[in-house]
């Protein structure tokens, strides 16, 4: 794809980020005195950082160029990808963000497990850890994967080759610096994020002649909906409010985020601009793929290829550079918040309660024994799991099916049934998993499964509660 002198210095841009990037790290490891600042960034983070973090979790690498790829293959009406997680987005901040906000900081929360265990009693914290790891473990082993990719291109590495050494880089970033270094490192990278978005899209929307050389386009005579809006059928748009929609609720790396801002302000206002930023750069990565399909003279065999092809087809070399780095960006911004969520929960629901280990000093060592417990499992995944794309769907449906009912139930309702809400998360998880493990019969999604067994718990999760105060 690139000649050898281009390749070295793509190579020498890449090991300069990952360089600047552990610098940043060890500056904050520095500043790190407490489980707190290691977990939830200290509680202290301000508007700006919190918004780039937020929109940095929210579009990921797989996302970004699966959206582009959706966008490439069927057109404009994928735009309902992020449109998912916009709608639910929108119910979270109007509904929901003030009650989290709420609980965790009157409750020092640094995990979901935390509040369903203040809800529902210690029987709930082990189905939402197994919920939590299962998740984070696969997207983080995905995430690995999508940076190994990158450097295989770069580098002409072999991919488990290049999949160790992402590992080892993003193991030691987050290890040193927690969240708080992921959160500002999010600031930079999310904004570089943001911007290559949408400097790809006017440059995509320019060379293809604009609206009229799209309109134009000989392809849309064979697929004239390819334009359209609603051109995506009701079946598959509900697939994506329920899995890719129903997971915002229960993200706990965004939870964290409510819980790390400075204030309820920041983390309403915050939430709220990067639900905005979020479809803008979400939709924009669909109508890349969609214009390039018309306008562009692409040809893949593989959609997930068309991030790089446009990049060939539409800029010089010194931007493409440029763009490699934005796509870095967008990974790594993505891969060590899920890391440091999922690490969060190894050690404050698993080793934290199971060591009886309260003194903070000790909790911040097991903090960071947890990330490299969360890296290996990740690394793991990654390396040897037949199909990772397949445990991600499992590990989500997890935790739709198994955490989403109680804890919605949990922000809204008081003195619910501890029993039965423990009973609808084992029930969701165990239906889930077992489908999955049939492999999907019939073709239905497992979260179409686990989430209605798990609703068959609520009018006994309800008996006698009563409708919970707004924070």
């Amino acid at each position: 794809m690139f000649t050898p002198s281009q390749s070295t210095i793509l190579a020498a841009m890449v090991i300069l980020c990952a360089a600047a990037l552990l610098g940043l790290s060890w500056y904050f490891y520095r500043r790190i005195g407490t489980s707190d600042d290691y977990n939830v960034a200290g509680r202290q983070t301000t508007l700006f950082p919190l918004i780039c973090t937020l929109v940095g979790t929210a579009i990921g690498g797989s996302t970004l160029l699966g959206f582009m790829s959706a966008g490439f293959a069927s057109g404009i009406g994928q735009i309902w990808l992020p449109g998912a997680i916009t709608l639910t987005g929108i119910v979270v901040l109007m509904a929901f963000v003030s009650r989290i906000r709420s609980w965790g900081e009157r409750h020092n929360m640094v995990t979901l497990a935390d509040f369903m265990v203040r809800r529902y009693g210690p029987a709930a914290r082990l189905p939402t850890v197994i919920s939590m790891i299962s998740a984070y473990a696969a997207i983080t082993g995905m995430q690995f994967v999508a940076i190994g990719t990158v450097l295989q291109l770069v580098f002409g590495l072999a991919l488990p080759t290049a999949i160790v050494i992402t590992w080892f880089v993003l193991t030691l970033k987050t290890w040193l610096g927690g969240l708080m270094a992921v959160i500002w490192s999010d600031a930079i990278l999310g904004a570089l994020q943001t911007v290559g978005i949408f400097f790809l899209l006017a440059v995509v929307f320019v060379q293809v002649g604009g609206f009229g050389g799209i309109g134009d386009s000989p392809a849309l005579a064979d697929n004239p909906g390819f334009l359209s809006v609603f051109g995506i059928g009701p079946a598959e748009l509900f697939v994506y409010l329920m899995t890719i929609g129903g997971y915002q609720f229960v993200r706990q790396d965004l939870w964290q985020r409510f819980w790390a801002a400075d204030s309820a302000r920041t983390a309403w206002n915050g939430y709220f601009v990067a639900v905005v930023f979020t479809m803008l750069i979400g939709g924009a990565a669909v109508m890349i793929g969609s214009f390039a399909r018309l306008g562009l003279d692409i040809s893949v065999e593989n959609p997930d290829l068309v991030y790089y092809a446009v990049l060939q087809d539409t800029l010089p070399f010194a931007l493409v550079v440029v763009m490699i780095l934005v796509l870095l960006a967008t990974v790594v911004s993505c891969a060590d918040s899920f890391f440091i969520a999922g690490a969060s929960s190894i050690s404050n629901d698993v080793l934290r309660p199971y060591f009886g280990v309260e003194e903070d000093g000790r909790l911040l060592m097991l903090s960071r024994h947890a990330v490299l417990v969360m890296s290996v499992i990740a690394l793991g995944l990654a390396l040897y799991a037949p199909n990772l794309v397949a445990i991600w769907v499992l590990g989500s449906a997890m935790l739709v099916c198994g955490v989403l009912v109680p804890a919605l139930a949990a922000l809204l309702y008081e003195d619910l049934d501890p029993r039965f809400s423990v009973a609808s998360m084992w029930l969701g998880l165990a239906s889930a998993t077992l489908w999955q493990g049939l492999g999907q019969p019939f073709g239905i999604h497992p979260v179409f499964v686990g989430l209605p067994l798990a609703c068959l718990m609520l009018p006994f999760m309800l008996r006698g509660a009563y409708r919970a105060r707004p924070a």
